[in-house]
This record gives structure tokens, C-alpha cells and sequence, in this order.
């Protein structure tokens, strides 16, 4: 089992490799890919929300959405419904660069997965969904 993980961990920092080289030109970092395509996928959502869904701590959550506010991709205001809440919405800056970003992530998942066939690319999808789903609820206990 450990060797799966090396493996993944490997082919991770591969990918934040070729997208921090990629996304230099967006003033952005590997990591914030993640971020802005939840929340441009999101408007809106809080930071807790975030925090969950692209299983990374609160504290760097607040920030990482800091340089991101600061390089002017995204805007938070406290919630509605609960001033507590701190909501994340895309700015135009990043709605204008999320056609980019999901450009070099799709390239990468092209390039990784070439030779692939298409049973093999849905196989491992789903494999990879369920160890996923496994790791998600051992963070719940």
C-alpha cells in the first residue's frame, strides 16, 4: 500500500511542478487552482465549505484566500445569513483566467492519462473516487 501513495504523491508534486510553471504568467501558485475553480464553481461558498472540499486546513484556507484577495482574484464578505461566515466569490479577474487554468488542468490529465483507453481512464477514476471517499470518512473519525 505504501507504494500506492509514493506514487500518488509523486505524480501530485509532478502536477504542481508543471501548473505553478504554467500559471506563472496569472500571477498564480499551483494550489490556488483548486481554490479558484471551487469558488468559481461556487460563488459564495464559505470559507469552512472550502476548507472541506479541497481538503486543506482552515488556517492555510484563510491564507491562501488572502494572497488570492490581495492579487485581486477573489472577494470576501462576511455572510448574509450569519456575519460569522466568511464568503468566497471570484472576482472578474479570476472568472477571466478560469478558462486558463481548466485549459492546463485538462492538458495535464491528457498528457498523464495518454495511452489510456477510455475503460482503463473511467476504472481508474472510479478507483481513485473510492480511495477518496475512504481517506474523507477517516478524517471524519
Amino acid at each position: 500500500m505504501y507504494t500506492i501513495t509514493t506514487r500518488m504523491n509523486n505524480l501530485i508534486r509532478c502536477m504542481n511542478q508543471y501548473r505553478t510553471g504554467l500559471l506563472a504568467p496569472l500571477d498564480l501558485k499551483s494550489c490556488h487552482a483548486s481554490y479558484l475553480l471551487e469558488i468559481c464553481g461556487c460563488p459564495g461558498i464559505s470559507q469552512e465549505q472550502l476548507s472541506r472540499r479541497i481538503y486543506i486546513n482552515k488556517s492555510n484556507v484563510a491564507r491562501q484566500l488572502a494572497i488570492l484577495e490581495e492579487s485581486g482574484y477573489v472577494t470576501r464578505r462576511p455572510g448574509e445569513e450569519d456575519r460569522r461566515v466568511m464568503r468566497v466569490y471570484p472576482t472578474e479577474k479570476a472568472l477571466s483566467a478560469l478558462p486558463r487554468i481548466q485549459e492546463i488542468m485538462d492538458n495535464w490529465e491528457e498528457a498523464v492519462a495518454a495511452g489510456l483507453t477510455a475503460a482503463e481512464r473511467e476504472k481508474l477514476s472510479a478507483l481513485l473516487e473510492e480511495m477518496t471517499r475512504r481517506a474523507s470518512a477517516l478524517l471524519e473519525e
